[in-house]
């Protein structure tokens, strides 16, 4: 999946900070620092990121009907 640009309850921009906090994680940082770092403070933000699963090379292996 892909994360969405704008956060589907209010609205606000988060699609440009997903990188940057897959890449923090990624280092062994705790996500809840990583997002207030970022400026992630509403829970209905937050829940995209964390409930995020990056599938999109597994999907991409399989051919279109």
């Amino acid at each position: 999946m892909i994360i969405p640009v704008r956060c589907f309850s209010c609205g606000k921009p988060i699609g440009h900070l997903w990188e940057e906090y897959k890449r923090r994680v990624a280092d062994g940082e705790d996500k809840k620092k990583v997002l207030e770092e970022l400026g992630v403070e509403r829970y209905c933000c937050r829940k995209q990121f964390l409930g995020q699963a990056d599938t999109i090379e597994l999907v991409s292996n399989f051919k279109k009907a």
